[in-house]
């Protein structure tokens, strides 16, 4: 197979495609109004992060002067970066273009976002009144004088910049500072049946007056900026701290990071434009990006429901396991067969039930559990503590590093510690992204295991929007690996080998390879071949270079990818055998799920791993084998049913273009028609 520069898509590009699609569903006039200003609230979230880390790192590849053609898919960085700039800035236009039409559709819903011109004169007490009480004291106001230098401004913190006018000519700037810890949608008195909302921003416009009343001015005007800083963590060589000390301090510098997005009301003049890109050091290779009125909208996350149920999806009651109960012993159960949870069709009560029988059964002698990323009130953080003052051996092998988390796993890791909890800081140079655990109990004399393993959290908030499996399982083969790669984060310098579960780094590639190998042995020899994948994202060029050698061997590939795609499907001669859809809606699809054909015996997989570069040989990851006959058949079917999506799946091609699959079947909305396949599960 010849290389050339079409044999994969730029690993960002994509990505910004990924962001589209949420995008498109902001402007689906079939999803709920006021969900779909909380899409573009996701949208805009996904940016901000989007720039902190690719971008930024694009940028960094920039600066130190390399082409980097083969890390950046056969696009130089600076290339890359305007390229980058341009998409983002027709994204943000599209976006104010859908904020638009969904405000009038909420006029027609008698909900009104008003600014500070419509402020009604009954409205005006009111909005005074919560001006001294809620806002005026938690405002920061920074005076721009040229004999001082402008204060570093927080990475991603909305601020409006604020030009008074003189008589003399001179101008007078100052820069407001929107507080994070305060709503951002003030709801105000109805003044008939209406609902009437104003931002945060514009009630202070509305009180500019009270802010600066010390200056004599003319005119006073305010514009919305925000500034996006290098969000990659650098640490220092200092032996003689320890790890967490390291993870802090980094944090900390990162919200002095380099500026890499400058984003700016489109309607600020340009002197006060000019004035703030010199005095922030703003360069040409930072993405300035001209934007609207109001920045931060992943503040639209957060958008008051006014208790208009209507205009919002209809909350799902998660199920229970068939067989699987709440209130009996769940060891008991497991001890007889493996049960499947799959949140947040399921609910994720079954994990918690796990950790806190284990915390409370005299029988339990340990408990070994990783963490990733969890809820900010964690019922799984206080079932671990609780074992632990019951004296049971916990040990919980923590990520400090997980991106945008680091803070939140400190403090649990010192709430942890301080109870007694074994904590394990990751393995040096691999971050820990595996999802799992395994206790051990003792049973006439000797220790049995029990455990979990999943493609997702631990995490009870995200656990209601993500989409993840979950292995309860008490079968002793999968458990022994799974102490095994407990034993590895405590002992680094051993090598295990494991008879079953795939772990990064050390084997993933080389097994997935077996794997797809076996299946390009069969197609050659005139059998059914086929693999069927479901991921975040696949980026790795090693493996898409193994998944191009499958296709042209006639091995009939499909995939689920929701996020990056770096793989180009359909192409003769190289991946005319491989077809890839992205699904994204209500919920946020995030199992990993690999089915190998195997001769008509399906190799089933559930892992924590996507196919990209990070997962496969810089972090430590769990695929996990599925041996249970009817939890495969039910992994099948939950395949099946994504695959077939045809109102929310969207094609992923060459082109890029995000076109919705349309097809002349029966409609199926995947997330919709799962939650009824497992209620005609329980009513059988």
């Amino acid at each position: 197979m010849t290389k050339d520069k079409n044999i994969y898509i730029n690993r960002e590009l994509s990505w910004l495609q990924f962001n589209a699609r949420v995008l498109q569903e902001a402007a689906d006039e079939s999803v709920p109004l006021i969900e779909r200003l909380r899409f573009l609230g996701i949208f805009s979230n996904n940016l901000d992060e989007f720039f902190k880390v690719r971008y930024a790192t694009v940028k960094r590849i920039y600066e130190a002067g390399k082409g980097a053609k083969s890390e950046l898919g056969g696009i130089k960085a600076g290339d890359l970066l305007e390229e980058i700039t341009q998409i983002v800035i027709n994204q943000q236009s599209t976006s104010l273009d859908i904020l638009d039409s969904i405000e009038k559709e909420l006029a027609n819903e008698n909900i009104f976002i008003i600014d500070e011109t419509e402020i009604a004169v009954e409205q005006h007490n009111f909005i005074k009144n919560y001006f001294y009480q809620e806002v005026s004291p938690a405002l920061v106001v920074i005076i721009l004088n040229e004999d001082v230098a402008i204060p570093e401004l927080k990475d991603s913190a909305a601020y409006l910049t604020v030009k008074m006018s003189n008589k003399d000519g001179k101008d007078q700037y100052a820069l407001v500072e929107i507080s994070k810890a305060m709503d951002r949608f003030v709801v105000l008195p109805s003044l008939d049946d209406s609902s009437q909302i104003i931002m945060l921003d514009d009630l202070i416009r509305y009180c500019l007056d009270d802010i600066f009343s010390i200056f004599d001015y003319e005119s006073i005007s305010a514009h919305m900026i925000k500034i996006t800083r290098d969000g990659e963590l650098d640490f220092d060589s200092d032996l003689s701290k320890s790890f967490i000390s390291k993870i802090s301090e980094s944090v900390k510098d990162r919200k002095s990071g380099e500026p890499i997005r400058f984003v700016y009301d489109k309607r600020i003049d340009p002197g006060t434009l000019d004035f703030l890109l010199e005095v922030m050091g703003i360069d040409t290779k930072d993405s300035i990006i001209p934007g609207g009125r109001y920045h931060n909208r992943r503040d639209y996350m957060d958008f008051p429901s006014l208790g208009r149920h209507d205009l919002l999806y209809d909350k799902i009651i998660p199920l229970p396991v068939e067989g699987l109960s709440l209130e009996e012993s769940i060891f008991k159960t497991i001890a007889k067969k493996d049960y499947l949870v799959y949140a947040p069709y399921h609910t994720f009560s079954y994990v918690v039930k796990f950790l806190r029988e284990a915390a409370l059964d005299p029988t339990v002698k340990t408990i070994k559990i990783t963490i990733y990323r969890l809820a900010q009130i964690s019922h799984v953080a206080s079932s671990l503590i609780n074992a632990a003052k019951n004296g049971k051996r916990v040990t919980v092998s923590i990520e400090l590093r997980a991106r945008f988390d680091e803070e939140a796993n400190i403090n649990y890791a010192e709430q942890m510690q301080d109870a007694g909890v074994n904590m394990l800081f990751g393995v040096p140079g691999l971050k820990v992204h595996c999802k799992m655990c395994v206790i051990e109990r003792e049973e006439n004399n000797k220790l049995v295991r029990y455990g979990f393993i999943s493609t997702g959290n631990f995490n009870e908030s995200t656990a209601k929007f993500y989409t993840d499996f979950t292995l309860l399982t008490s079968d002793p083969k999968l458990l022994k690996d799974v102490n095994k790669v407990f034993n590895f984060f405590e002992v680094n310098y051993k090598i295990y080998r494991y008879k079953h579960i795939i772990t990064s780094p050390h084997y993933t590639k080389s097994k997935l390879f077996a794997l797809i190998d076996h299946e390009i042995e069969s197609a050659k020899q005139g059998k059914k071949a086929f693999i069927k994948l479901k991921m975040n994202s696949i980026s790795s060029y090693k493996m898409i270079d193994k998944l191009y050698e499958a296709s042209t061997a006639g091995v009939k590939i499909q995939m689920i990818v929701r996020g990056l795609c770096c793989l180009v499907p359909g192409i003769k001669g190289m991946s005319e055998n491989i077809e890839v859809i992205s699904i994204v809606d209500k919920f946020l699809e995030h199992t990993r799920l690999y089915i190998f054909s195997n001769n008509n015996d399906p190799k089933i997989y559930i892992s924590s791993a996507d196919w990209m570069t990070r997962n496969i040989d810089n972090r430590v990851e769990v695929s996990c084998p599925i041996y249970d006959k009817g939890i495969k058949k039910e992994l099948q079917d939950i395949f099946e049913i994504c695959w077939n999506d045809n109102v929310k799946a969207r094609v992923i091609n060459e082109f890029q273009d995000n076109t919705y699959r349309v097809n002349n079947k029966k409609k199926i909305r995947a997330q919709f028609e799962t939650y009824d396949y497992y209620l005609r599960k329980l009513d059988k």
